[in-house]
């Protein structure tokens, strides 16, 4: 480098520092009153009066009933056990057992579908409690109590769900048993008859499922549980074998038995038979498990929220 360049340089450096030690002006223009408050009016609009209503008790429980079939969407192996396990039973017993117990495949299949319908319905009404469940402990439920809905929202949405379970689970044994030769005596009438017992009756039993959800630390404390209950509540029964074939004091147990009340006021509605004693008191019992324990689960989940 020559001379020249260097006395270049030496006379740059201080027109630098001279430009960085030069002070920036940070004074903020002032604004016009009228603007500001123009501002502010449209802000308040904003925040309440163009703010959409909140949505109704029963648009958030069918936003929640929504929500859980598009699981079933995109994970169908849920419906295994409502597709697949009655099809596996009804198989099973009719083909194995029913020319042992009844003479032939076709009578006992009259007898023996009714008690399947109501068993294997029953046996799927703790997946509200496991959902529940399983929500709570992935942090969803933290989600929803974020959320303007009904509290309870969530819980109802659940139940209204299971409900459409239970409704697909009922649909493909009836159609399996019709290809088998189900005849029911008492027409179509008659068997969407026994199915809507059987609904409200797997409902209202729901209701403690989902109860021992909020309470039960894991999922699968809460699937044990629900199958230590649930396998004697339903193979203790009529569902099978006539209760008549039974020893005498397992006959005093099976008769009290809420599924053996069931099973018989299904069989009597499909077949022509119905008892009104058996259809009032699986109504009474339906009404009071919801009496008792749909207060308890709501105050439980809105104790949890």
């Amino acid at each position: 480098m020559n001379a020249s360049g260097v006395s270049e340089q030496a006379g740059r450096r201080p027109r630098r520092a001279r430009a960085r030690g030069r002070a920036i002006s940070t004074t903020i223009p002032a604004r016009h009153p009228d603007a500001v408050a123009g501002e502010a009016e449209e802000l308040r609009r904003a925040l309440v009066d163009d703010r959409p209503p909140l949505p109704s008790d029963w648009s958030a429980a069918r936003t929640f009933l929504w929500r859980a079939m598009l699981k079933i969407k995109h994970v169908p192996e849920q419906l295994f056990d409502v597709t697949m396990f009655p099809v596996i039973f009804l198989l099973m017993f009719t083909y194995l057992f029913g020319g042992a117990l009844a003479g032939s495949t076709g009578a006992y299949l009259q007898d023996v579908l009714p008690g399947i319908l109501a068993m294997t319905v029953a046996m799927i009404t703790m997946y509200t409690g496991l959902t529940i469940n399983r929500d709570i402990e992935k942090g969803v439920h933290d989600r929803f109590r974020s959320l303007p809905v009904w509290r309870p929202a969530p819980l109802v949405g659940a139940l209204m769900a299971d409900v459409v379970r239970y409704s697909l689970g009922s649909t493909v044994i009836l159609v399996l048993g019709l290809a088998l030769g189900f005849r029911p005596q008492a027409g179509p009438g008659g068997v969407l008859a026994a199915v809507a017992l059987m609904l409200v009756f797997c409902f209202s039993l729901s209701w403690i499922w989902t109860l021992l959800g909020l309470r039960m630390r894991s999922e699968n404390a809460l699937m044990g549980v629900s199958m230590m209950v649930l396998f004697p509540l339903t193979f203790v029964s009529n569902v099978f074998v006539p209760v008549e074939t039974l020893p005498g004091w397992l006959q005093a147990i099976v008769d009290v038995n809420p599924i053996t009340i069931l099973v018989r006021a299904m069989r009597g509605l499909m077949h022509g038979g119905a008892a009104t004693g058996d259809l009032a008191l699986v109504l009474a019992i339906s009404a009071g498990l919801v009496a008792v324990f749909a207060p308890l689960t709501v105050r439980a989940y809105q104790r949890h929220a």
